[in-house]
């Protein structure tokens, strides 16, 4: 074996069991639940020990050097920040109410940088798919949605009501940010005239007022108002 992958091997070996300690000495924490601090560092850490393992110049003291500096200083403020909560905020953000009393707040959405599409797909990985179903919806600080549903909605099994078993329905998303969503109201059989009456028949003339809304066979339409009508 040549110098320089011998070298190179030996390099990967150390900052592979460096990064196993520092993972273990940072504790369980899963991917899902990492902030964007945690996952800014771990990025920045990766990049530290790649460059210095295809640097020739670098040895192999200063790459453990590097990574042990970089990983205590990560582990000095994971211990700082779970005995100063005053900080833990600033650091690592705070839960947004997205959706309060059934209404999105779209404040908060655009101080999130979140639109009405990835709001959707949060919920739908959430097992909900409609906005008809939230009564309050949190997105946490490291980016997941916790979503408390309405009583209706609450799961309840057929067998502890000893009801028969009924038919699922996907629901389908008609309009999003005023535009409607062609293919699916195509897929559904409707037209222009249907989704114009539909929306009249709440009391709006133009899909252009409406921030979002759906279609569930047994339930009829939903539609969320860019401004509700109370205002």
């Amino acid at each position: 074996m040549e110098p320089g992958f011998m070298d190179m091997s030996i390099k990967i070996v150390i900052g592979f069991f460096l990064l196993f300690l520092i993972t273990r000495l940072l504790g369980k924490t899963t991917i899902r639940h990492l902030t964007p601090f945690d996952f800014v560092s771990a990025i920045v850490l990766s990049e530290l020990l790649g460059n210095g393992i295809f640097e020739v110049n670098v040895s192999i003291f200063y790459i453990i050097y590097v990574v042990l500096l970089w990983g205590f200083l990560m582990i000095v403020m994971e211990k700082y920040l779970l005995k100063h909560r005053s900080v833990r905020g600033l650091l690592e953000g705070k839960p947004s109410i997205i959706i309060r009393n059934g209404k999105i707040d779209r404040e908060q959405l655009k101080k999130n940088r979140m639109n009405i599409n990835q709001l959707l797909s949060s919920l739908r990985q959430s097992e909900t798919f409609s906005l008809r179903e939230v009564a309050y919806a949190i997105l946490e600080s490291n980016g997941s949605i916790s979503i408390l549903k309405k009583n209706k909605y609450q799961k309840v099994t057929l067998e502890d009501l000893n009801l028969p078993v009924s038919t699922t329905y996907l629901c389908t998303t008609l309009i999003t940010d005023g535009e409607i969503i062609e293919d699916n109201l195509k897929e559904l059989g409707f037209n222009h005239d249907w989704l114009m009456s539909q929306l009249i028949s709440h009391g709006y003339n133009r899909p252009e007022d409406i921030v979002y809304a759906d279609w569930l066979y047994d339930d009829g339409i939903y539609i969320v108002p860019y401004q509700s009508k109370e205002a």
